[in-house]
C-alpha cells in the first residue's frame, strides 16, 4: 500500500537532514506502528505521506503511485488524518463540524450519526465543540478522519487523553477497519497500544529506522531465555527463574509440576519500552 524507498528531508535553511534515507513499506490490512522520541522525524515522516510536505528526495509509492503525482484532491478522497491536536470549528455543533467536512468530499461518506454512535458521542451530538473535553474532541477527531471510509488511515496518538472504555472503543474500530483490510499508519508513544494492536512497529531515533519487526518477536528476543516459576509451598509464594531450554529436563520444575503447588510460569520478555530506550536511546516521555 506505501512504499517508501531512501527518504530524505532536510527544512529550507537547515544544514543537517530531518530524515536520513528511511526505507519500509506496509501493505493492506496492516497496522503499522511508528515509534521514536521527540524530534526523531515521526511527524516529518507523516507530513510527507499525507501529502503536506514536499521538496523530499527518494521515492514514496502509494496505491503502487509515486505521491508526486498525485492531484492533492485524488489523494485526500483515499486517505483518513487525525492529528493529535484536534481542530475543529468551536461554535458548531460535533454534528455540523462533521457534515461540514463531509461536505468537501466527492466519494461516498459515512452517516456521521453512525459514527459519533460509534465513539459513545450520541448524546453530545447537538453539543458545540467549545464544551468539549480534550477526550470528547479526540473521539470526535477520529469520526472525521473515518468520514470518507478511507483506504489509509494516519492516527497520530489516537488514544490520547480517553478513560479506558473510551480507548478501547477507538482501539476496536481500528481492529474493524483492519478486519475490512484498511491500512492503519500509527504514530505513539503509547506502547501498551503499539504492542495491542500493531502487526510490526518501527523505532525511529535521528532521522533513521533502527528496527523493524513484530511487536511480539522484539519482545522474545529481547527478553532472556528464562521461565519466572512461582510456587506455594507451606502457604508461602516462592519464586525462582529457569532456563527454558531445559524445562523438560529439570528435576525441581518437573517436581513442582507433579506436586501441584505452581501459581504461574512466565517467559522473561522485554517490554516495548525496555526496546525502545535500548534502540532509540531515550526514555519514554508521553
Amino acid at each position: 500500500m506505501i512504499e517508501v524507498r531512501q527518504l530524505c528531508f532536510t527544512y529550507p535553511g537547515k544544514r543537517e537532514p530531518t530524515l536520513r534515507g528511511l526505507d519500509f513499506q506496509f501493505g493492506a490490512g496492516e497496522i503499522f506502528g511508528f515509534l521514536g522520541p521527540s524530534g526523531a522525524g515521526k511527524s516529518t515522516t507523516q507530513n510527507i505521506l499525507i501529502g503536506a510536505l514536499q521538496g523530499y528526495s527518494g521515492s514514496v509509492a502509494v496505491f503502487g503511485q509515486e505521491l508526486r503525482t498525485f492531484k492533492k484532491r485524488d489523494y485526500y478522497e483515499k486517505i483518513g488524518v487525525a492529528f493529535e491536536f484536534p481542530s475543529f470549528y468551536q461554535r458548531l455543533t460535533a454534528l455540523e463540524n462533521l457534515k461540514l467536512f463531509r461536505s468537501l468530499y466527492r466519494c461516498r461518506t459515512e452517516s456521521p450519526e453512525e459514527l459519533l454512535a460509534d465513539v459513545g458521542l450520541t448524546d453530545d451530538a447537538g453539543t458545540r465543540v467549545s464544551r468539549y473535553s480534550k477526550g470528547m474532541k479526540m473521539r470526535l477527531n477520529f469520526c472525521r478522519a473515518l468520514l470518507n471510509d478511507p483506504d489509509i488511515l494516519f492516527l497520530d496518538e489516537p488514544t490520547s487523553g480517553l478513560d479506558p472504555v473510551n480507548a478501547k472503543r477507538v482501539k476496536d474500530i481500528i481492529k474493524q477497519k483492519k478486519a475490512e483490510g484498511k491500512t492503519i499508519f500509527l504514530t505513539t508513544h503509547n506502547m501498551n497500544i503499539a504492542e495491542e494492536i500493531c502487526d510490526r512497529v518501527a523505532f525511529m531515533a535521528g532521522g533513521t529506522i533502527r528496527l523493524i519487526d513484530e511487536p511480539k518477536a522484539l519482545m522474545i528476543r529481547g527478553g532472556s531465555k528464562k521461565a519466572v516459576v512461582r510456587y506455594r509451598r507451606g502457604g508461602t509464594l516462592y519464586s525462582e527463574e529457569y532456563d527454558l531450554a531445559e524445562l523438560g529436563t529439570n528435576g525441581t520444575f518437573l517436581s513442582l509440576l507433579r506436586e501441584g503447588t505452581i501459581e504461574s510460569i512466565h517467559t522473561s520478555e522485554a517490554t516495548l519500552e525496555d526496546i525502545f530506550i535500548r534502540v532509540t536511546g531515550k526514555e519514554l516521555i508521553l
